[in-house]
């Protein structure tokens, strides 16, 4: 069974940093990509930044340019480095593991941006 966890998200005020973690419990290479999801109360999960095993990122548009993925693979850790934020960017953070069966999604980790 695969795990993934989240950390790193927090309070920070709008211009502020912060780095998000996502640990997963198997070799991350054997994903076909790590994904970055935002969710805010009555919308839906919505795509922030993704990477695939070759490296590739793609971001959405809102976060481009403010947003970087990266991974560490001795860690099978993935990471969103944040910059810029926004109050509107606030919201829960998951990471989810693109397996070739199914996909498997973390808990979460709460980021709130103050104004």
């Amino acid at each position: 069974q695969v795990q993934l966890e989240e950390s790193g998200g927090g309070v920070v005020q709008a211009g502020g940093s912060l780095r998000l973690s996502c640990s997963t419990s198997r070799n991350i290479l054997i994903f076909n990509g790590m994904e970055w999801y935002r969710e805010v109360p009555g919308d839906k999960r919505k795509f922030v930044a993704g990477l695939t095993t070759s490296g590739t990122t793609h971001y959405a548009e809102f976060v481009k340019g403010r947003f970087t993925v990266s991974r560490d693979n001795a860690k099978n850790t993935v990471y969103l480095e944040m910059n810029n934020l926004r109050p509107a960017d606030t919201g829960r953070y998951y990471c989810k593991a693109i397996g070739a069966l199914s996909d498997h999604w973390g808990q979460g980790t709460q980021v709130t941006v103050s104004s």
